[in-house]
């Protein structure tokens, strides 16, 4: 168990808690336990992931850790739940022809809500602004102008949300 002072400890000491399952304590009595994921380099604070049905994620602030004591270290596929947990999930694998008709299908449904909206090759650029990559979904679009990044991004995604898909 770790009982110095954790935010004085330094990243190459925290390096040796990562992607290990450890109990910390932090102040007033409180013990949070998980699989360390991260260790902020300048707040220290530590990033716990927890996997139930679900997965947790819980920060501790540096400043109210106490002591952290190793629990054990992650096996191969801990490690590798570990890396992926702010991942995104993988985009289906669509074939060329099932990819040429999402995007289709999203052009036409821009142009009949009265977005300007022009095929590069095998983009869409929307306004001139913004570009919608493939697979064609609302996490494929790219802009720097963030206000119409957002609401593009809303609109494309709006089949997510009400499960409504593009017609293809």
């Amino acid at each position: 168990m770790m009982q110095c002072s954790w935010p004085l400890m330094g990243p190459l000491r925290w390096l040796h808690y990562v992607n290990k399952e450890v109990k910390v304590r932090a102040g007033k009595g409180e013990e949070h336990r998980g699989w360390l994921l991260s260790v902020d380099p300048v707040s220290a604070s530590v990033v716990l992931v927890s996997f139930g049905e679900a997965v947790a994620v819980r920060v501790v602030m540096g400043h109210a850790v106490e002591a952290v004591e190793v629990l054990r270290a992650a096996d191969d596929e801990t490690a590798k739940r570990l890396r992926s947990v702010f991942l995104p999930p993988p985009s289906p694998c669509l074939d060329p022809k099932e990819l040429r008709q999402r995007r289709d299908a999203l052009r036409r449904w821009l142009q009949e809500n009265r977005i300007p909206v022009e095929e590069e090759g095998e983009e869409l650029k929307v306004a001139g602004v913004l570009t919608i990559a493939a697979p064609y979904s609302g996490q494929d679009c790219r802009s720097s102008n963030q206000i119409i990044l957002d609401r593009i991004q809303r609109l494309v995604g709006i089949q997510d949300c009400t499960n409504q898909r593009l017609p293809l």
